[in-house]
């Protein structure tokens, strides 16, 4: 028989969810947990917390860094190419409530597995009693219901996001079902979507979609009309491959189908651009996107400058992004694939390079 006391120490060992959890590295940043330095100066205020558990993630998809089969072990994975520290809860958000006048939004991002769900509720308790920033929960839809998406709500939860990632039944089926681990359903996270939808309002629940993943143009214009059709937040993507993980020698999606992607659903978005406006090929690639030019100035060059391709996330106290993830679509030493800030004039001019709109304006 194995004494008790060696099973209590077994247990202290174990630096798990709710007594601990991971933040990205740009969030340590930001709290004064870890020293380091963006490569421009900007203001940081989101917050993205990670659940941690030593058997990780239950799920298997091709593209994650916390796939169950990627290899390693789990306390060393990446995530979105992002290293993760791990951290006492009690102390994260001591110094989440000492920064609060500088905190913008906070999100817990669940992982597949059993205790996600009461953790989620142990450690927004815990923040709710301290501070009052916004607070997300990007959600595992197989550990939830109705039920416990009420409780978030009830316990002050603002938004719920729902990682969707490949934008069509194929697309998520290849890349979360039909894997060595998988059983993931594309069903279920609609259930989960339309439930959040229901319980926390019009545009209260995002989605993650993510561009790279086999999906066609065509395919990711239909997402964002239905989504919008139904005052849900689209958020966007750009798949970035992890070493090592099933897709890590996929090739990204190049840099002008990524930015006309990001011009298009700012249109469809902010100036209620129609389906009908767009035209495509027999491969579902956009071939026409019929808008004057004097709109698409007033949308890059004026009114706009720079929007359409800053990070998608959820807003802040004052309406802002509050949640601009850093390095999450691409490398440091990269151009900025979405800008954490308003980008400047000299952004905006590569960006227009970057479009190359004569190809499918005239």
């Amino acid at each position: 028989m194995i004494p008790l006391e060696t099973i209590n120490t077994e247990i202290e060992k174990k630096q798990i969810s709710p007594d601990f959890v991971r933040i990205s590295a740009a969030s340590a940043m930001a709290l004064r947990m870890r020293s380091g330095r963006f490569s421009r100066d900007f203001d940081f205020g989101g917050i993205n917390i990670l659940l941690n558990y030593d058997n990780g993630c239950l799920a298997d998809c091709g593209y994650c860094g916390l796939a169950r089969t990627r290899p390693g072990a789990y306390e060393d994975k990446s995530f979105i190419r992002v290293e993760w520290p791990l951290v006492d809860t009690d102390e994260l958000v001591d110094r989440m409530a000492k920064y609060t006048s500088t905190m913008t939004r906070l999100c817990i991002s669940q992982v597949t597995h059993g205790s996600s769900h009461a953790d989620t509720i142990a450690i927004t308790k815990k923040i709710v009693a301290k501070m009052d920033t916004p607070l997300s929960i990007l959600c595992a839809p197989p550990v939830l219901n109705r039920e416990r998406l009420q409780e978030y709500k009830d316990l002050g939860v603002d938004m719920i996001g729902v990682g969707l990632d490949g934008v069509s039944e194929a697309v998520f089926h290849q890349h979360r079902t039909d894997v060595p681990n998988g059983s993931l359903s594309w069903d279920n996270y609609w259930d989960i979507i339309n439930l959040s939808r229901e319980i926390f309002g019009p545009w209260k629940v995002n989605i993650h979609t993510v561009v790279g993943l086999g999906e066609t143009d065509k395919d990711m214009m239909d997402i964002f009309f239905h989504l919008f059709d139904k005052q849900i937040l689209p958020y966007l993507f750009s798949f970035n491959p992890e070493p090592d993980s099933r897709m890590g020698d996929w090739e990204r999606a190049d840099i002008k189908r990524w930015r006309r992607i990001q011009l298009i659903k700012h249109l469809i978005e902010k100036y209620d651009l129609k389906a009908d406006a767009l035209e495509y090929d027999a491969e579902g690639n956009l071939t026409k996107l019929m808008v004057d030019d004097d709109k698409i100035n007033e949308v890059i060059g004026h009114l706009d400058e720079g929007i359409p391709f800053m990070t998608d996330g959820c807003p802040g106290p004052d309406g802002e992004v509050g949640c601009t993830r850093p390095y999450g679509s691409y490398k440091p030493s990269e151009q900025y694939r979405d800008f954490p800030f308003r980008p400047v004039s000299n952004d905006v001019v590569q960006i227009r390079k970057e479009l190359a709109l004569d190809e499918i304006m005239n």
